[in-house]
């Protein structure tokens, strides 16, 4: 029968693409709710850096097996359900996080949250997988990273947006994160209802493909999927724990900024993001070449590290590195792995890849915070930060290792087009 329907058309697959990241927006904000209250949870609650990095790291725990089980989920039973039940999730995290200053409460409100957001995080990068493979798939995939950073440029800048909630304490500016996850749910439902509507008036069988998942697949994934899991592993363990859990402490402590102007520093890297990473995408979807991009943003971010830890350089030269490395790499990261894996298992895939990438940010985010805390980094004591850059530094270069690995491999006869297919030729 759904041979008869036409397939949809262009403007359903980006309002399916709108909903989707809008639903993003809400979880990337909670997210990064955490990083502008650090300074006001050790000042108010007393929380060493070691339990503020647990915050983010405990977000990790659950999706050391849960994103597999969701990817799992996904291929079974459809993006449709999965992404709404997964939001829902985290907007329950969400509450309960912003709900009590006790610790336990509010990582237990951490853990719930990552219980459904980087489930649904895959739940998203599938939809985007499977309604835009050879359709400006880079270009999708960076749009989507636009709105939803969007979400973490607001949540660097809400002690400017929202002063007045960070006047009254810590727990305001948390429940403002619910707030925004709230909305979060309302693009899920509205994913919910296209989907829905889509599926009885058009033929989404590539929409809609998927397989029946057999566990040993997992262990037959190419060589090219797993160096780009590697990549992913080394990459965002640098960005998140950095960027999302100490950068403005640290910025704070080591640069002597306010929390205003420490947050908006952060927050530029996102703002930059917004408009470069679908700039980024559409150029991975014009000449290929995605891993020698994504080589040239490990290297970019690499050097973040001694600039800071080496140079009282101006605090924007760190900031444009960064920011064009978290740009580039994630846009041509994500699509890259629809080109190495068949369509039916992408949730497996990428709930795998986003497994061993949350085992590493929780790993990283504790001990970050650890050497911060062995090395007595304070406001008094900025030299206490070096060795946490210097990890940082060193697992930039392994992500560029990873990104040469994979160059190799796909300009050699093995290769799946990650490097040669285009837009214009896929």
């Amino acid at each position: 029968m759904t041979a008869d329907r036409p397939a949809p058309p262009a403007a359903w697959r980006w309002a399916v693409l709108v909903a989707a990241s809008v639903a993003m927006f809400g979880n990337y904000y909670a997210y990064d709710a955490v990083a502008p209250v650090a300074d006001l949870l050790q000042r108010s609650l007393g929380f060493s850096d070691t339990q503020i990095g647990t915050l983010n790291a405990i977000y990790s725990l659950p999706n050391v097996v849960m994103v597999l089980i969701g990817g799992i989920i996904i291929d079974r039973f459809g993006t449709r359900t999965s992404t709404l039940v997964f939001t829902l999730i985290c907007l329950v995290g969400a509450m309960v996080t912003a709900a009590s200053g006790s610790f336990p409460v509010m990582a237990a409100g951490r853990l719930i949250f990552g219980l459904g957001a980087e489930s649904m995080i895959v739940a998203v990068t599938v939809i985007l997988g499977q309604w835009f493979v050879g359709k400006q798939l880079g270009f999708a995939f960076g749009l989507n990273l636009s709105i939803a950073r969007a979400g973490s440029y607001a949540a660097d800048m809400s002690p400017t947006f929202f002063s007045s909630a960070y006047e009254s304490g810590w727990q305001t500016p948390l429940w403002v994160a619910a707030g925004f996850m709230l909305i979060g749910v309302v693009g899920a439902a509205v994913y919910y209802v296209l989907e829905g509507a889509a599926a009885r008036r058009f033929d989404l069988r590539q929409a809609a493909k998927t397989d029946r998942v057999v566990w040993r697949d997992i262990w037959q994934f190419d060589r090219s999927y797993w160096y780009i899991v590697g990549l992913c592993v080394t990459f965002y363990a640098v960005i998140f724990p950095f960027r999302s859990t100490f950068a403005i402490l640290y910025f704070q402590h080591a640069h002597s900024l306010s929390l205003q102007d420490a947050g908006a520093m952060n927050a530029w890297v996102f703002f930059a993001a917004i408009f470069a990473t679908p700039a980024f995408g559409f150029l991975a979807d014009r000449v290929g070449q995605r891993a020698a991009l994504m080589a040239v943003g490990t290297l970019l971010l690499a050097a973040v590290f001694p600039i800071l830890a080496l140079t009282s350089v101006n605090l924007w030269v760190s900031t444009v590195l960064i920011g064009t490395a978290f740009s580039l790499v994630p846009a041509v990261l994500w699509p890259a792995v629809p080109y190495v894996v068949p369509a039916g298992k992408l949730g497996t895939a990428y709930g795998l890849m986003t497994m061993v990438q949350n085992i590493a940010m929780m790993l990283v985010n504790v001990g970050a915070g650890a050497l911060n805390d062995l090395s007595g980094a304070s406001d008094v004591n900025p030299q206490g930060y070096q060795p946490m850059l210097w990890l940082f530094f060193v697992l930039s270069l392994f992500g560029f290792v990873f990104a040469a690995l994979l160059r190799k491999r796909e300009t050699g006869p093995a290769g799946h087009g990650v490097e040669t297919i285009t837009a214009r030729t896929a």
